[in-house]
């Protein structure tokens, strides 16, 4: 193997991340470890002190108790890992069981869920603080880092005020102190694009707890900062710029967090800001089922209701309507009387916001009334060690033989490149027709294939407005005639149903059965060659992989012809 080659789980074909990519993050990384390791650079951290804490801003993410009862006890469940620190209560002295389980920690992401335990959860959670305070006080790249310290300067700052209530009053001044040195870290790291509208609501959230001068100083220069990251950040149909739902969904409860702060101060929430919360409540809005959970494409795990509805209560009573296509974000919604499909119309980004994108082009999700029937399988960056559910193989979509199109780059470079996405560059096409009471058509197609097979695969979705339905067409067109081509080579296509959601084959071996948690009935009919429903599939919710089961459709195509597989969803009869 060469020195730069990872090999995918999907795929016998090493993935080749460019020279001037590895380099780029190189000399980034070894820049930071240079200047921010040098002896005595925690001196110039210090300054003047803040007097104490003034607001203590609302973060409307629900917590989650089980979990505050269980670290209460010294069991922590990060990231799908776990660790029991029972006996010396210290989880800062020994190593995580995973990086992605790391970062949670260091982020302090189990916070408020600690702080629903009333005055013994506050009193454990500031000692956690000052065991991390007298361990990674003096800066250390993991802990300090850009994907970390944001998050852990709003979570520290949204319950400082308890925090320092809950201890003696030298805890309230190590943890002002403290908040202070990490601020300015925060003000010296690269601008990275993917990372700044986060950094500059953490420095303003920061601005308005603490007091004085200093609270100012900070508050100013998040706000200066947020307009331009904004735009950045936010597409003009309320995207997020990583293609994210999820990403969308927690820059909204950030943005709601900054707004209460600011209201607590008595000051003017920015434009940009409040403009930025109505573009992404209407994204989240369309973006959800009908059931209220959140779609699970690029980067982001399925969002059940109870943690998307809090984000969205500004917006109760409206009759807004949805747009049915989301043209920035590269989304489509096809909506009929009680089936409900979402779209994936676009590439995944391969640049600063692209480090959890998923190569799985044209994948869609549909849920039959309140029932989710085929879902995304999900993926995050606290699924850093399952990295092959980011490929093609694991998305709705169609696969050729085992190899994937994009794969992420793993082994010794993965964790300097942050498993970035390598791979022949290639586009997603697409056309939306509609008729005005009958129906409304999509046509997808990309050439991802082209490279190793000679193919373009095109996606054709119907949706009927009078039966109810979605007629699906997977056609494969050579476009290549090398000669160095295999003949042939096997595909399939794959439907990775809820976990809730039950499958059953017919004896024709062309329809299978779906009913999900409501009890309604769905046909899946199609004219593939053959068909099976393997059980190994998973679907990541709330940091957790759940077993469910997975519909391939499949065959072989000729390379110089052409190869075409329809399928329907139909409501099944009574």
């Amino acid at each position: 193997m060469q020195p730069f080659e990872s090999v995918s789980p999907h795929s016998s074909t090493p993935v080749r991340p460019s020279f001037a990519r590895l380099l780029g993050a190189w000399f980034k990384h070894q820049l930071g470890a240079e200047l921010f390791g040098m002896p005595g650079y925690g001196l110039t951290l210090r300054g003047r002190a803040p007097d104490g804490f003034l607001a203590a801003p609302h973060d409307a993410r629900p917590a989650d108790a089980r979990l505050g009862k269980a670290i209460l006890s010294g069991r922590f469940a990060l990231a799908d890992a776990r660790m029991s620190v029972q006996g010396s209560g210290d989880p800062w002295n020994r190593p995580s069981p995973s990086r992605a389980f790391a970062a949670e920690l260091h982020r302090f992401s189990w916070l408020p869920a600690l702080m629903t335990q009333g005055e013994p959860g506050a009193k454990e959670a500031l000692r956690l603080f000052v065991l991390w305070l007298r361990t990674f006080r003096k800066w250390a790249p993991f802990p300090w880092g850009p994907t970390i310290l944001p998050r852990r300067i709003i979570n520290l700052a949204a319950w400082a005020r308890r925090l320092a209530a809950a201890g003696a009053p030298e805890d309230g001044v190590w943890l002002a102190q403290s908040l202070s040195e990490q601020g300015r870290h925060l003000l010296r790291l690269y601008n990275d694009p993917a990372t700044q509208a986060t950094r500059a609501i953490a420095l303003a959230v920061l601005g308005c707890v603490l007091s004085g001068r200093v609270g100012d100083g900070f508050r100013r220069k998040g706000l200066k900062r947020l307009p331009a990251a904004l735009k950045r950040t936010v597409l003009a149909d309320g995207g997020h710029a990583s293609r994210s739902p999820q990403a969308a969904l927690e820059l909204l409860y950030d943005l709601l967090m900054l707004e209460d702060a600011l209201a607590q101060r008595s000051l003017p929430v920015p434009p940009a800001a409040a403009q930025a919360v109505e573009d992404l409540s209407r994204f989240v809005r369309a973006m959800s089922h009908p059931n209220g959970s959140l779609c699970a494409f690029q980067g982001g795990e399925s969002v059940a209701e109870a943690r998307v509805a809090p984000a969205l209560v500004h917006t109760d009573g409206r009759t807004e309507t949805l747009p049915g296509a989301l043209e920035q974000s590269r989304y489509q919604r096809l909506i009929a009387r009680s089936l409900s499909v979402f779209v994936d119309a676009g590439e995944a980004r391969m640049d600063a916001f692209g480090t959890a994108a998923c190569d799985q082009p044209m994948n869609f999700e549909a849920s039959g009334g309140h029932d989710k029937l085929i879902v995304a399988c999900g993926w995050s960056p606290a699924q850093a060690d399952r990295q092959a559910f980011r490929v093609i193989g694991a998305g709705n979509g169609l696969s050729i033989g085992e190899d994937a199109i994009l794969a992420p780059v793993t082994g010794p470079f993965g964790a300097l490149l942050d498993n970035a996405l390598e791979g022949p560059r290639y586009r997603v096409r697409s056309r939306r027709a509609e008729a005005e009471g009958a129906g409304a058509l999509l046509e997808m197609e990309h050439d991802g294939w082209k490279a190793k097979y000679g193919m373009r695969h095109e996606r054709r979705f119907y949706i009927d407005l009078q039966r109810d339905e979605l007629r699906g067409e997977d056609r494969l067109t050579p476009i290549d005639a090398r000669k160095d081509l295999p003949m042939a080579a096997p595909f399939a296509i794959r439907f990775v149903l809820h976990p809730e959601t039950q499958a059953s084959l017919a004896r024709d071996r062309k329809s299978i059965l779906l009913r999900g948690p409501g009890g309604r009935g769905w046909w899946l009919r199609h004219d593939a060659r053959d068909v099976t429903l393997e059980e190994n599939g998973v679907v990541f919710e709330a940091g957790q992989a759940r077993r469910t089961t997975v519909i391939a459709l499949r065959g072989s195509c000729r390379l110089d012809a052409a190869t075409r597989v329809r399928w329907k969803l139909s409501p099944a009869e009574a």
